[in-house]
Parts: structure tokens; sequence; C-alpha cells
């Protein structure tokens, strides 16, 4: 087997509507529509597929949970302008800018969380 990327991953959500407008609003994430009227959130080649929490399909998650999920996402923007955006559009910075080690090497990223806690980190590989 040779794995070579991530095509998409799932996000068990309290409100499928809130979270799309969120994403879409803060992260520039495209709300599409798939098999059966389903939701996810189309970035590059990748996707987040959303699962209603109680309503979740099969096959799924052993434990579903709003909230569980700690996501790295890699930006071209420079941090200064992510940290402005965030703060236009009401999002508290947990932490950073904080320099970090993401998969292909140094990041600089600031963490907040969404609208189910999740744990958001924005990330450059664009160091001063």
């Amino acid at each position: 087997m040779n794995v070579n990327g991530i095509d998409h991953i799932v996000l068990t959500v309290k409100d499928i509507d809130a979270t799309c407008s969120f994403y879409a609003q803060v992260l520039g994430m495209c709300v599409t529509t798939f098999s059966g009227g389903r939701k996810g959130l189309s970035f590059g080649r990748q996707r987040i597929n959303l699962h209603q929490y109680g309503k979740e399909p099969e096959p799924k998650a052993k434990k579903p949970t709003p909230g569980s999920a700690d996501l790295c996402f890699v930006t071209t923007v420079s941090l200064s302008k992510v940290v402005e955006h965030l703060s236009e559009n009401g999002v508290q910075i947990i932490e950073g800018p904080i320099q970090r080690t993401g998969a292909a090497g140094a990041i600089l990223s600031v963490y907040f969380r969404d609208l189910d806690e999740n744990l958001i980190e924005v990330s450059t590989y664009e160091i001063p």
C-alpha cells in the first residue's frame, strides 16, 4: 500500500449550517453538497465532510463527538493577515503566532476554536 494523501476527513458537528458559515467566512472554504444532500467544506483538493451529531450515517467513528478534532491548515497568506482576518471576524486567538514543526518543516501558527470547540491551527511555512 502506498498512501500519499488525505482525500477527506469527517467532523461531527452540532449544527451543519452554522459550521458551514463559520468555515466559509473564517477560513474561506467552499461549502459543497454531495450524495444525498450531505454537506462538506472543500479547499484545495481536500474536503471536510460534516456529520450531524446524533444523526451520523453508517459507517461512522466509534464515538463521534463534536469538539474532538485538532486540525492544522496551511495557508500562503502571511500570518499577520490571518491574525487581522480572525480579529475582523470576532475569532479569539488562544495561542500564537508561535513557531511549531509541521509535516514539511518549520511553521508559524495561530490557534483558535471553531463553533464546536475543535482546536484549529492555521500555519504558514513562510517563517520571517
